[in-house]
């Protein structure tokens, strides 16, 4: 006889077959690198070790647009 209670039905186990592995690994971080920015207040992971170099100089940059925007320019 088949289980088709409430109970079972809500079970994470009997969910957890019909969902991919991709989409329960959304959010994790195994497999990635951690790049630790602005003095270790920001972190960023990615997949790829060797664009660890571009990945510093965009976030400098853009962190650098960022500040220009918000700081007081001097008026002539």
């Amino acid at each position: 006889m088949k289980k088709t209670t409430l109970e079972y039905r809500m079970m994470l186990e009997h969910n957890r077959l019909k969902v991919p592995n991709a989409k329960l690994l959304t959010g994790s971080v195994s497999g990635l690198y951690p790049i630790i920015l602005d003095g270790g207040r920001t972190t960023i992971f990615i997949s790829d070790l060797e664009k660890e170099v571009e990945t510093r100089e965009r976030y400098q940059l853009r962190r650098d647009s960022r500040l220009n925007i918000f700081t007081k320019k001097p008026k002539v």
